[in-house]
């Protein structure tokens, strides 16, 4: 999966995104290597979703999501977490998948140095997860391979569910977030307390 043209990435990205869970995504920085098998997704489109980055257009922020399959998009959620999206469909679509959380596969002792709690919890949810990962915004606009690798599952993903996005105000309730059935990494579920209830939702 970390070779170009990321050919498995091409397509919406809500039919991409349930393809990344089980998938095996690395680093390697500060010493260590870090191996996070992704548990949870949510996908954001273009111009017709209003929750994602890229619905008003190409900005400096999110130019990323403009680029080829395979491109590393990652953003600073209220200015402290470094959240990993990874893009899909063709240049010039915008599309991503948000890499919500997984559960730490390989360097748990350099993982537990950067984040601390539970392992259970060390990479549950997108911050946790960059945080683990040693993600930076130097990391975005990179391709995968080049910083950021992800790799395909060893063993199918299992069963998967799907639901409303979590935490964002427009167009909540599109169910683009998908996860591991019965997977204690996922995130929990927090509907956004100033959701739209207007054109906003789908």
């Amino acid at each position: 999966m970390s070779g170009e043209p990321f050919t498995w990435l091409t397509g919406e990205p809500d039919q991409v995104a349930p393809r990344l869970l089980g998938a095996l995504v690395s680093t390697s920085r500060d010493g260590g290597v870090v191996t996070v098998r992704i548990t949870e997704v949510e996908a954001y489109g273009g111009f017709d979703d209003e929750a994602s980055h890229a619905c008003a257009g190409p900005t400096r922020r999110n130019q990323p999501m403009f680029g080829p399959p395979g491109t590393v998009y990652v953003y600073l959620s209220h200015g402290l977490h470094h959240c990993l999206n990874v893009t899909t469909g063709t240049a010039g679509e915008p599309g991503a998948v948000l890499i919500r959380a997984g559960e730490v596969v390989e360097g748990i002792p350099l993982a537990r140095a950067r984040r601390g709690g539970r392992d259970r919890d060390l990479a549950r949810g997108p911050g946790r997860l960059g945080q683990c990962l040693a993600l930076s915004l130097d990391d975005t606009g990179t391709m995968l391979g080049h910083g950021v690798a992800i790799r395909a599952p060893a063993v199918p993903a299992g069963e998967v569910l799907r639901g409303p996005r979590v935490g964002v105000r427009r167009a909540a309730d599109r169910p683009w977030r998908y996860w591991l059935a019965g997977d204690t990494t996922v995130s929990g579920y927090r509907r956004h307390p100033r959701v739209d209830s207007g054109p906003g939702l789908v």
